[in-house]
Parts: C-alpha cells; structure tokens; sequence
C-alpha cells in the first residue's frame, strides 16, 4: 500500500484556492490551519470546548474561524460552502446520528461541491496501539455503511482512496495526552492499562527518524460529490 501523509492526499484530491470548506469535527485546528495556508476560507466545527480552545490559541493563517457545533446540526446555510470535509471524525459521530450529519452535510453544499471522508481503516499497528483503550472497529464499521447509503441525501460516490499513513509521537506521554485530548471518556482507561499501554508503544511502534516512535495507520478516503439540483 502507498505511504503518504494526510495532508498531502486532501490536497490532491481536493481543489482549495478560493473555496469555502467546513471542517466538522476540526479538533485542535491543524487541518484547518494547512486548508488556510492553501487559499481556502475554512470554518472549523467541534463539539469540544477544550479542543475548540486549542484551534483559537494558534495564531490565525488566512481568517480560519471555529465554532462550536455537531455534524448532524451545521451552524451553516443552506448551499452556502464548496466543500465539507470530515476527517477522522465521521466515525466519532453517534451512530444514531450518522445519516443526519451526511444530510447535513448535503445540505450546505452547493450544487456539485464535494465531501471529503477520511476514515482510519480498523488494521494496523497504531489501531492495534489504541484498541485497548477503545475499540473503534464497530463504529467504523458504522460509518462506512452510512456512507454507502449517502445516495439518498444527493452525494454520489465519485473516488475513493486507500494509503498507509504514519502517525508518529515524540514519547508514550505525547500519545496518552493526544488520546484523552479527542475524548475526555478515555482517561479513566487509559490510567488504568498505562503499564500495559506503555509495553504495547514500545512494542509495537518503530524508531523514528527525529526520536519518539512511528505507527501505521491505514486510511480510506472517499469523495462525494453534490449532484442535487
């Protein structure tokens, strides 16, 4: 499978000059932040108020703005944005609320803009890494169904796109900070297995080129395209 980094595949599939993008579930900003850098007007949607609070204290690229809000009730207008784009995150949508955030997101496309779905594959050593903690193989499972079924909300399935991508983390503190950051739930858990956890990063995870440990993660993307009139 190809290796390549996150970034570099949103950028080649997705035109970003000039278009208006809404991130749903944009975390702490840094996608938002490489979408500015590339000439778009972005809108960052998270329902965290601590990750909203990290995507505001970075300074500014392009007049990248975050609210708070869910995927299944976009603070945004109707036909108002070229480009939606969940990454990592459609699967972290309640599963009872899946086909609503793709109606959502159907909804505030103009005609013929695209959805972007970045979805971590449930395989690999960094999934292997984090299932312990919470095992996402269900909810994944979930998403891609709702996406199978986006027809019926106008989004056509135009490309899709598997890759290796590595995700790195300078030490098992790094990793264990990031885990709790994309859901406060975790914590309890992850105090509890910390040695195991610690045992399984070593293990699992290869030297890094600058310190710290490297992870693979396969990836699948899927482009939709808005062909509602």
């Amino acid at each position: 499978m190809e290796r390549k980094r996150n970034s570099d595949v949103l950028a080649e599939l997705v035109t970003l000059p000039d278009r208006q993008v809404v991130d749903v579930g944009c975390g702490d900003g840094a996608l938002a932040r490489f979408m500015a850098r590339r000439g778009a007007r972005v809108l960052g949607i998270d329902t965290s108020l601590v990750q909203l609070a990290r995507a505001r204290a970075e300074p500014a690229v392009a007049g990248e703005t975050f609210v708070q809000g869910d995927a299944a009730h976009l603070p945004v207008p109707d036909a108002a944005v070229d480009v939606v784009v969940f990454f990592n995150s459609l699967h972290h949508v309640p599963p009872e609320s899946l086909d609503q955030a793709l109606a959502e997101a159907g909804r505030v496309l103009r005609a013929q803009g695209i959805v972007y779905v970045a979805e971590p594959v449930a395989a690999g050593s960094f999934f292997a890494l984090c299932q312990p903690v919470d095992d996402e193989t269900t909810v994944r499972a979930l998403a891609q169904t709702a996406l199978d079924g986006a027809g019926r909300h106008g989004l056509a399935p135009e490309r899709t796109r598997t890759y290796l991508h590595t995700v790195l983390y300078p030490d098992f503190a790094a990793w264990c900070a990031h885990l709790v950051a994309v859901d406060a739930r975790r914590t309890a858990r992850v105090l509890a297995l910390k040695p195991a956890l610690r045992e399984s990063y070593a293990r699992l995870g290869t030297p890094a080129a600058h310190g710290g440990r490297a992870f693979d993660q396969p990836m699948q993307v899927t482009v939709l395209r808005n062909i509602s009139l």
